[in-house]
């Protein structure tokens, strides 16, 4: 197979089963890992030569250590030194000797034990932070104690992509070529945080005066793979290089923009890198090894469970909040097969073990969001005491709500929440603020905030704050699922009670309503009409007018306001699953159109999930047109949908389709 055909058919591969694995919430990385098995030497066999396709592939792990660098604030990492270098220290070390001690039995040699113990220790950054994020459980004992361990293992990864090559050095020169690599390693770290900081500032103050969107990312590229071939030719990795450039830029005002522009080469180019690790399965030879791939699997899970649960237990956590961290860290992570690959270049382990580490990576990874979303009943059933816990939460949550009739539950005490306690407090109206944040639940709770730790997405919370007796609820969450789940709880325990939801814009509006909600409030719409209040009174509109059109839109609860009229320039700013929101499109009845002297209501629109908005004619606007509006040339018809209902839209109006 040519070069151009082989590229086009992994393209077409990465596609195809990349999209399945998002459409199934599943990492995108398995789908990678598929799309190498199917077209390397042990399937198709389409990639002969892997040897210019495993070069680029390493711009990809360069790409990624540039962003985890640019994640490492220092003033973060100090913050978190105690769960960082603590608790996160104590998982990865206590992991890789069990590891060793475990190969020392197996025969195993110490150098492969070693490298085998830093590829098991690590857990997957993407999956975990994206679940805790989901699940709101950032701010929880368990969800600090994940992301402080999981920043270490991205740490750790920098030494060990420069040990593990040097652990295939014969014995007696590794203990030079490790020291060595350690003085290089200290010189260049030395000279880049200590001289670059203040070079680096000033030069892309520079690059930033020039205005120019290419010029800057051009400096991003320049400034990230300099410095892997500068570290590169000092004789150390070229992820170190790319991580001491992100560490550089994340001291920078800059730090955000380059994370936004590097993010595409680095998807892209880390994609082709687990394709390649992919290209070296042997589906076959896993089948045969299955017994050996569900034990490592096994292993992989219990041992790493009660490494993480034990460390964070030694750190002081309750055993809940200890059971619920190692259950979180127990699968497998993406630099897992990072390391690996350095393994199978430095020639560590046998070809076969190293098929059965690959495949038990590859299953924990698939596990893992399936282990999170069970852990609470792991943990219910393995720590006794969680049940006494529970009941201790539900009852302080019911000491606050025993006193109080018809007030108001606020799901979420944040930004909106405080503000919204604020205003019920001057209007002499109780409420009860649920939040899943433990500092802004104790600080508030001092100040004599009516706020207790509970997770409104559980019935018994609900029951607890006195749901049969309020009034109203209030759900302040940003993000719609974490709403979407509250409010079906909230409807279980009691259908009749209104809800109040928030959210960022009105894309969500309607999944909202048909949820339950009695209001929902776009925090994008409200803005725009504040904006529009302020513009029209300096234009000199008489206040009464601009109190009875914002009135109107209300009233028509926000009607006229649903989808906007999107740009060129959106292509290129928003994901691709942000593209598939209602939008508004206009479209002209051009002579020969077939719509032209039919009514609405023959032309069916409806059927393609499309809604007439309005209809202009000769400069004047027909909003939400009746039924029987027969369509004439140069009609303009609003349409609001999404951009492949849109697609149906102007097919049946222009060629009866």
């Amino acid at each position: 197979m040519h070069t151009f055909e082989l590229v086009l058919a992994l393209l077409a591969g990465s596609v195809l089963v990349v999209g399945i694995f998002r459409s199934l919430n599943l990492p995108p990385v398995l789908g990678y890992l598929m799309v190498g098995a199917a077209v390397g030497p042990h399937a198709m066999n389409l990639m002969p030569d892997t040897g210019g396709a495993r070069a680029l592939a390493e711009f990809g792990v360069v790409f990624l250590m540039f962003t985890i660098g640019l994640e490492f604030s220092l003033p973060r990492l100090y913050s978190m030194k105690r769960i960082v270098f603590g608790l996160g220290a104590m998982q990865v070390v206590a992991c890789m000797v069990v590891v060793m001690l475990a190969g020392a039995v197996l025969g195993l040699g110490w150098g492969a034990s070693f490298a085998l113990g830093g590829t098991l220790a690590m857990s997957s950054t993407a999956i975990l932070s994206k679940l805790l994020s989901d699940r709101l459980e950032l701010d929880s004992k368990h969800g600090r104690e994940a992301i402080g361990v999981l920043l270490f293992q991205d740490l750790a990864v920098v030494p060990l992509l420069i040990l593990i090559p040097a652990l295939s050095r014969p014995a007696d020169q590794l203990m030079t070529t490790l020291a060595l690599a350690t003085v290089k390693a200290v010189v260049m770290l030395s000279l880049v945080l200590f001289l670059g900081q203040k070079l680096m500032r000033r030069w892309f103050f520079l690059v930033a005066r020039r205005r120019s969107a290419e010029l800057f990312m051009l400096n991003v590229l320049f400034i990230t793979l300099g410095l892997a071939w500068l570290t590169e030719i000092v004789g150390l990795s070229m992820a170190l290089g790319a991580f001491l450039a992100g560490m550089l830029i994340s001291e920078t005002e800059y730090r955000y923009h380059v994370e936004e522009d590097i993010k595409p080469f680095r998807d892209v180019l880390l994609g082709l890198f687990f394709v390649t690790v992919g290209m070296f399965l042997d589906v076959g030879q896993i089948i045969v090894s299955l017994p050996a791939v569900l034990a490592m699997l096994a292993a992989l899970l219990l041992v790493k469970f009660m490494v993480a649960g034990g460390a964070s237990r030694l750190m002081g956590s309750p055993q809940g909040t200890a059971a619920r961290t190692g259950l979180w860290l127990c699968a497998g992570g993406e630099f897992g097969f990072v390391l690996l690959s350095q393994i199978d270049e430095a020639r560590l382990l046998p070809p076969a073990l190293s098929q059965v580490v690959v495949a038990a990576l590859v299953l924990s990874m698939l596990l893992a969001p399936l282990v999170v979303q069970y852990s609470e009943k792991i943990v219910l059933r393995l720590v006794p005491s969680e049940w006494m816990s529970r009941s201790l939460q539900l009852t302080n949550i019911a000491t606050q709500s025993m006193f109080v009739d018809k007030h108001a539950i606020l799901c979420g005490f944040g930004r909106n929440g405080q503000y919204l306690g604020r205003l019920l407090e001057q209007e002499g109206i109780t409420y009860i603020a649920l939040d899943l944040d433990p500092e802004r639940v104790r600080e508030a709770a001092a100040a004599g905030e009516t706020v207790v730790f509970g997770d409104a997405a559980k019935r018994e919370t609900l029951v607890a704050a006195g749901i049969s007796r309020a009034s109203v609820v209030v759900v302040t969450y940003a993000d719609t699922d974490a709403a979407l789940r509250a409010m079906a709880q909230i409807r279980a325990v009691r259908p009749d009670v209104p809800v109040v939801v928030r959210t960022a814009d009105e894309v969500d509006l309607e999944k909202l309503r048909l949820a339950g909600a009695a209001e929902v409030v776009p925090e994008a719409v409200e803005s725009s009409l504040m904006l529009a209040s302020h513009a029209l009174a300096l234009l000199g509109v008489p206040l009464p007018r601009i109190l009875k059109r914002i009135r109107e839109i209300r009233a028509e609860r926000y009607h006229l306001l649903r989808g906007i009229y999107r740009g060129g320039e959106h292509l290129h700013e928003e994901a691709l699953e942000e593209r598939q929101q209602n939008r508004l499109h206009s479209v002209v009845m051009a002579a020969g159109a077939h719509a032209i002297g039919h009514s609405l209501a023959e032309l069916h629109l409806g059927e393609t999930g499309v809604e007439v908005s309005a209809v202009r004619r000769q400069r004047v606007r027909m909003v939400d047109p009746l039924p029987e509006t027969r369509l004439e040339l140069d009609d303009v018809l609003v349409l609001l949908g999404t951009p492949s209902q849109l697609a149906l839209a102007e097919a049946r109006l222009f060629k009866g389709m």
